[in-house]
């Protein structure tokens, strides 16, 4: 019977991405390139989850050496993945790459690991796994079989779930929920999905569906929301949402000026003013254009005011905040937090209205991270838009908030919608639909 397995060479940004994929490969043999160790080596200092990820993958083939030498390959013992080796190697040998390719890159270096495993190799299946788009693309050049890592990727359709959709019903069933304020339904709905009763005429109901029935959304009078006004049934959806206590868990999508960060500041505010909530933390994914956070003057809260530029301008949109005043106060008081994704980890949030901005930004282990944080009386909220994503290594496919929306779309304590309308200026929106 023929050996299926294969030689899976893992390259650092997979092992930077999920420290559990060096043991994610039953059945095969990983193969770590040296240089990988070196690279890996450079971000265990580094907070969050990268350097949480290099911290792993050092102690994990530390304690590997006591089941064998790491150059000959180790059996990975059966707690962590079924017949599965790891071996490290180095080949520093310049004539196993093109001379038009540098041979002090890291990257080609590792390609140089493929070219030497394929030329003393007896046939087997060798496959590069990256999450480096241009490796990938090198490997195609040179004939390496590569691939990107897929545990953490959904498929295609799975992004398009709006959380509402519509429903054809008859005029008497309209008038029905109109009277009770609730329906039956015989749909096929996901828990905490919002749908649109339409009679095919001039009969129209917007309503929540819960354990097969189709509810009135709440009305919330003498609170601040109250003076907010929903442009389009999207936005009233995720007000709803917003505002339900049984709801510990919500994500907007949509495109820029769609409103996400508005009325999910709006409701948070209205949370803490009203007392269902101590404070709001505000947490985002760092993806710097330009220096590291690090390297910007002063303190954490001077470091994040570049990032902190969308609070700030809905602050003065909606309270008239032209000097940050009541923005700032609110920080005086302990009523408003800045809490970077990177320095989140062992921290726990009570009674607290959480938003995250830029979620697309982050990869699903960070969001994990994140949401794990969420104590007693909290909400948190997820905002972002997968079709701008500046993170190097993910996609619409594979970023931390797709994957959440699609993975909590059957769970009693989430909702989405998706805000598919700009809302900040006519040129803005067709600036989103056609550049």
């Amino acid at each position: 019977m023929k050996d299926d397995r294969k030689k899976f060479i893992l390259d650092t940004s997979v092992l930077l991405y999920d420290k559990k994929a060096i043991h994610s490969f039953p059945g095969n043999d990983v193969i770590i390139p040296l240089q990988v160790m070196d690279e890996l080596d450079r971000f265990k200092e580094k907070p969050g989850i990268v350097g949480e990820s290099a911290r792993y993958i050092n102690r994990f083939l530390d304690d590997l050496r006591a089941e064998g030498r790491l150059d000959k390959g180790v059996n990975v013992p059966p707690t962590y993945s079924e017949n599965q080796t790891i071996r490290i190697t180095l080949c520093d040998d310049p004539a196993q790459l093109p001379k038009s390719l540098a041979h002090d890159s890291g990257d080609n270096r590792i390609l140089a690991t493929c070219m030497s495993e394929r030329s003393v190799g007896d046939g087997e299946t060798i496959v590069v796994i990256t999450k480096d788009i241009n490796l990938r693309v090198k490997c195609d050049a040179l004939g390496i079989h590569s691939e990107d890592y897929y545990k953490d990727h959904i498929e295609a359709g799975q992004v398009e779930y709006a959380g509402w959709q519509k429903n054809i019903v008859s005029k008497e069933i309209i008038d029905e929920f109109f009277v009770k304020g609730k329906v039956s339904t015989a749909g096929d709905f996901f828990p905490n999905e919002f749908v649109v009763l339409c009679d095919g005429g001039n009969s129209s109901a917007l309503t929540f569906h819960r354990a097969g029935y189709l509810y009135a959304m709440n009305k919330r009078p003498a609170e601040l929301m109250s003076s907010f006004e929903a442009k389009n049934k999207e936005q009233a959806f995720a007000v709803e949402a917003l505002l339900r206590d049984d709801i510990p868990l919500v994500t907007l999508t949509g495109l820029a000026g769609s409103g996400k960060t508005y009325v999910t500041l709006m409701a948070g505010l209205d949370g803490v003013q009203q007392g269902h909530y101590k404070r709001i933390v505000i947490s985002r994914s760092i993806q710097p254009v330009g220096k590291e956070l690090g390297f910007l003057p002063g303190d954490m809260s001077d470091k994040m005011q570049p990032w902190l530029a969308p609070i700030l301008d809905n602050f003065r949109t909606m309270l008239a905040d032209k000097d940050y005043t009541y923005f700032q106060m609110m920080r005086d008081r302990g009523e408003l937090e800045v809490a970077p994704l990177a320095y989140i980890r062992g921290r726990t949030f009570n009674d607290s209205f959480i938003i995250v901005d830029e979620a697309q930004n982050a990869t699903i282990h960070e969001l994990k991270t994140l949401i794990t944080r969420v104590g007693k009386g909290s909400k948190i909220v997820l905002l972002g838009d997968t079709d701008q994503i500046d993170t190097p290594y993910i996609n619409k496919l594979s970023n931390g908030l797709s994957i959440v929306v699609h993975k909590f779309k059957d769970e009693n304590g989430a909702a989405h919608i998706k805000l598919a309308k700009g809302q900040r200026s006519n040129i803005a929106t067709r600036a989103s639909a056609i550049l």
